[in-house]
């Protein structure tokens, strides 16, 4: 792609043209090949009198670093964003997945909800805030990602683990994935994600005979792999209610008038939670991952030729756990699941904080009441797992805050990784405001 043509304009005004010019760098992961668009923010940046610092693992993966300086009065406050995105292969779009057009008041193409629509919000919170001459309590920390949506070896996890000292200090984040309006009957809700579970990737390896594949094989390898599928299919690990789960309940129900606030609370009995969930119907399908570690098959690795009966096959899981469990958790329930007769490991853990910490929370929720009255805003536990995971090991509490109005008919857990993934004008604008109020108030509250 082609550079974006510079603005006439101070560009902070214009968080539409931040995301578009975003948009239009294809940082499809894999490969990612992020350095282009991180290249461009480098240039708003720099611009606008910043002094930047790339980090990479790769050339083509870079991560930028910048600060605004504060008064000193608080720790240092950071904002963190991602700027690659999820393929489009596959999908058809009613507008180029990379062209960032305005249409029906929206500025549609992938990654508009996650997340250069965020990116886009964060920047022009930042710029704002320099051009204004903006004195935060702290110094204001901003990176800019690339990786998330691999594994962050190359983005977040690279830069805890080789540049902790960027982060010094930091007790805050504001993140992806929180602050989009949904509605539950009529009662319109932000969630501001707080916790997330931890990453478990597990491998299961079955074993059987091997043979000519001319001959006839009664309970080999591929049957018990069959057998496998079928009881990861048809049950389910414990129920488990955790902290972040409860709060996020208890909030939701808080909102809520009779009957619904009473049986949203019994999913916290858990004798009663399956049943409340089926009762839910597909709002409960949504709220199960956040009541019990899950796994699920997504590769299958067995066999070298079609005449040779396979002796070993390999099964990748995709396990996530709940806050405050370990991966041998993991494997105790999955024995009880699938019995003795495989092999089980695990294959990557990424941790998380058992609890979350909520001494930011009642700002960032007191400024979405300001700006949407009526509105509620709840503490979000994600049964995803955002940048945050790996900025917790440094003792940095993640808030994800990319604020957006959307529409009732505009589902952004439906659309971030979809076809005609898009966000409203209106949105960025709305999360803008809201981001660089988050700014203003950090520390004075």
């Amino acid at each position: 792609m082609s550079e974006p043509s510079l603005h006439k304009q101070p560009i902070y005004q214009s968080p539409v043209e931040i995301l578009q010019n975003l948009i239009r760098f294809d940082t499809t992961n894999p490969p990612g090949n992020e350095a282009e668009c991180v290249s461009y923010v480098n240039r708003l940046l720099s611009e606008a009198g910043f002094t930047t610092t790339l980090l990479a693992r790769a050339p083509n993966r870079p991560n930028l670093i910048t600060r605004l300086k504060g008064q000193g009065n608080v720790p240092p406050f950071l904002l963190d964003g991602h700027v690659d995105v999820v393929t489009t292969l596959g999908q058809a779009w009613t507008h180029p997945p990379f062209e960032g057009v305005i249409a029906d008041g929206c500025v549609w193409g992938r990654g508009a909800l996650d997340m250069k629509g965020g990116v886009a919000m964060m920047l022009s919170a930042f710029l704002r805030a320099k051009a204004e001459g903006l004195a935060p309590a702290g110094d204001i920390v901003l990176a800019i990602l690339s990786d998330e949506e691999g594994a962050s070896d190359y983005g977040a996890k690279y830069l805890v683990e080789n540049h902790p000292e960027q982060f010094k200090g930091i007790r805050y984040a504001l993140g992806e994935f929180g602050g989009a309006r949904f509605y539950f009957g009529r009662k319109k809700l932000y969630p501001i994600m707080v916790a997330e579970k931890q990453i478990c990737w597990m491998k299961a390896y079955v074993r059987g005979p091997g043979g000519h594949g001319a001959f006839p094989m009664r309970g080999g390898a591929m049957t018990k792999l069959a057998r496998l599928l079928q009881q990861l299919d048809r049950r389910r690990l414990p129920v488990h209610i955790t902290p972040p789960a409860r709060q996020m309940i208890k909030s939701i129900a808080s909102a809520l008038s009779f009957p619904q606030n009473l049986i949203l609370r019994l999913l916290l009995n858990p004798g009663l939670t399956d049943p409340i969930l089926r009762l839910l119907g597909t709002r409960g399908e949504g709220l199960q991952p956040m009541f019990r570690n899950t796994v699920n098959a997504t590769i299958v690795r067995g066999g070298d030729k079609i005449n040779v009966i396979p002796s070993e096959i390999a099964l990748e899981l995709d396990g996530r756990l709940l806050p405050g469990f370990k991966p041998d958790d993991m494997i105790t329930e999955l024995r009880h699941l699938i019995g003795d007769d495989v092999e089980l490991e695990v294959a990557r853990h990424d941790s998380g904080p058992a609890e979350p910490d909520m001494g930011f929370f009642d700002t960032l929720a007191g400024i979405l009441r300001e700006a949407d009255p009526g509105a509620v805003p709840i503490p979000m536990f994600m049964p995803g797992v955002t940048d945050g995971r790996f900025f917790s090991r440094l003792g940095i509490q993640t808030y994800g805050f990319t604020p957006m109005n959307l529409p009732p008919d505009l589902n952004l857990l439906q659309k971030a990784h979809a076809a005609d993934e898009r966000i409203p004008v209106e949105s960025l604008d709305f999360g803008t405001n809201a981001i660089y109020k988050a700014l203003q108030l950090y520390g004075k509250m």
